[in-house]
């Protein structure tokens, strides 16, 4: 019987798939933990246990095994559509400085914070735009140290293009919420020309790769170099202007609607919120290959993807305490 479902599974997946994708029977999921209601961003202490984010509530949760509890709850949190709580990475030296780093929505902005476990968050970096949609909100450390924050236009086309202005970015930064050595202008601000940044990933050889929502027709994975102009609003998706840079694969918004990413097994894991699956994209030395869809509407919308220390892949979703039975949860595979 079990047998028999996956096959079916399997098969509803390939009907679904766009033109040049594979199939795949994807692996067995575990469920880490249950009854969350719109996680958002993950990240893990050097104890192995995982730090999440639950955008509307403003938690942060400590999952430890299959333990969960509240480790702390982010004050000035003002949710709405699509802000609230997002983002959080935990600092490279955290066995050393015990940094903890989030990016949320507050009253006038949204912001990026950093605060040790049982103290309150001090704001490093502020004034990035806010609105109802748009807000970005994803935060990694790069290979290099450094913190990368990916933030939205805030549904105003003109930030992106505007090098003063903090939305439609990426921006690199010091653990202070400085500008990083080395970045293009002397600002935060690493790249630009971005709508909507959801996902921030970097792999073996130290390339760096973003997923951005589009806005009707194409959903982007962007391979990110540092200066580089990714068009919005000229472009969405590939414009094939020589003052922009082209992604490297887009999807239609109905089959992904892209949020966080991670680099798995020489694959970029993108999650889909609309798309409701798990995008398997291979890396080639030249770039990406052919995409595979997997669990298509199994476990609704999927929010983030990130490596375990256990060398799982972990999964959160996002439909709400009410939208799927058992409401959002955490979930482990080997992809």
């Amino acid at each position: 019987m079990r047998r028999r479902l996956r096959l079916l599974l399997a098969a509803t997946a390939v009907a679904a798939l766009p033109l040049g994708t594979a199939a795949a029977e994807p692996a067995a999921v575990r469920v880490i933990a249950q009854n969350l209601a719109y996680t958002w961003g993950v990240g893990f202490l050097p104890d192995g246990s995982a730090l999440v984010t639950e955008r509307n509530s403003a938690r942060v949760l400590s999952i430890k095994g299959t333990a969960v509890s509240t480790a702390a709850t982010i004050p000035g949190v003002r949710p709405g559509g699509e802000g609230g709580l997002m983002g959080i990475a935990v600092s490279p030296n955290y066995a050393s400085d015990g940094w903890i780093f989030v990016y949320y929505t507050s009253a006038s902005d949204n912001r990026i914070a950093r605060f040790k476990l049982g103290q309150a968050p001090q704001p490093i970096v502020t004034g990035i735009p806010k609105a109802n949609i748009h807000n970005g909100g994803r935060l990694a450390f790069g290979p290099d140290g450094h913190l990368y924050a990916g933030t939205g236009d805030a549904a105003n086309t003109a930030n992106s293009q505007n090098p003063n202005s903090l939305g439609g970015k990426i921006l690199r930064m010091t653990l202070d919420g400085k500008p990083a050595p080395g970045n293009p202008s002397g600002t935060l601000v690493y790249t630009l020309g971005h709508r909507n940044v959801q996902g921030l990933a970097w792999d073996s050889k130290g390339r760096m790769f973003a997923s951005e929502l589009g806005q009707n027709r194409q959903d982007e994975l962007n391979q990110i170099v540092a200066g580089s102009n990714y068009g919005w609003p000229t472009c969405e998706g590939r414009c094939n202007d020589t003052r922009f840079r082209n992604p490297l694969l887009t999807w239609t918004t109905a089959e992904a609607s892209p949020s966080g990413i991670a680099v798995y097994n020489n694959n970029v894991y993108v999650t889909a919120l609309r798309g409701q699956r798990l995008w398997k994209v291979p890396l080639t030395d030249s770039g990406v290959g052919n995409p595979t869809s997997l669990y298509q509407g199994t476990y609704g919308r999927l929010r983030d993807a990130a490596v375990a220390p256990d060398r799982t892949l972990w999964v959160l979703t996002s439909n709400g305490p009410s939208g799927v039975a058992g409401g959002d949860k955490v979930l482990s595979t080997d992809g």
